[in-house]
């Protein structure tokens, strides 16, 4: 008796085998044309995501293959087919961004004179020590290394002595003097500007208010009478590479 089954099934695999073989010379013709393998036997109408090349398959769900099959042609549905593994995308780094370009540095000095040094009281005249302090100073502004694009502004001061508008001519002259004498020493004449703001801005306060001895309080209020230079040029930065 399992003889007797076993071949009753045989018979109808060889019959399903046959009606497969008949439907796809049926449509072979389709096939062929819509095939992109020829390791199989195919038709279009078996074209679907699990078997995007329209194998014909058996009873069993195994796959026709023709004479051109080889391991390396197996195609999706079939046995032996290995869904491949995508690359991973390569990950690139965005490239630094470049450094900023070093911005020029502005270099200011402030030099302050005693007008007491530089002239007899009430005058605006240069004295001999005069002279040498100003000497000195172009020696120091010409030690400003690196810079360029320069200028220079001389300011004058007085004490309150006198009145307003008398504090505020002299202080002028005093300034156009330093002015004058940095010039012939080569300082540009363009770059040279001068103010003078007379008694408006004493550095004393009201330490010499009580002092009514007036050679006391000139001597008190020395530190009014000033000249101030400040000078001011642009350094470039060498980037270092």
């Amino acid at each position: 008796m399992k003889y007797k089954s076993t071949l009753s099934e045989n018979k109808v695999m060889l019959k399903q085998t046959l009606t497969t073989l008949a439907l796809v010379a049926a449509f072979g013709v389709a096939g062929t044309a819509a095939a992109a393998t020829d390791a199989y036997v195919t038709n279009g109408t078996n074209v679907n995501a699990e078997n995007p090349e329209g194998v014909v398959k058996n009873g069993k769900g195994e796959c026709w293959q023709t004479g051109s099959w080889s391991a390396a042609k197996v195609v999706k549905g079939c046995p032996g087919w290995v869904e491949p593994v995508a690359a991973k995308p390569v990950e690139t780094k965005p490239a630094p961004a470049p450094a900023p370009a070093p911005q020029p540095v502005v270099t200011t000095k402030k030099f302050v004179l005693k007008s007491d040094v530089l002239f007899d009281f009430n005058k605006a005249t240069l004295k001999p020590e005069g002279k040498d302090a100003l000497d000195k100073l172009v020696e120091e502004i010409k030690g400003m290394a690196g810079t360029k694009d320069g200028s220079a502004i001389v300011v004058g001061h007085t004490d309150r002595l006198g009145s307003d508008k008398y504090n505020q001519a002299l202080s002028e002259r005093r300034a156009n003097t330093v002015r004058d004498y940095l010039i012939a020493k080569g300082a540009p004449a363009d770059k040279m500007t001068v103010e003078g703001r007379g008694e408006s801005q004493p550095v004393t306060g009201d330490t010499c208010n009580k002092i009514k001895a007036r050679a006391k309080l000139i001597e008190c209020l020395q530190a009014d009478r000033r000249v101030e230079i400040e000078v001011k040029g642009t350094q470039e930065i060498v980037e270092q590479k």
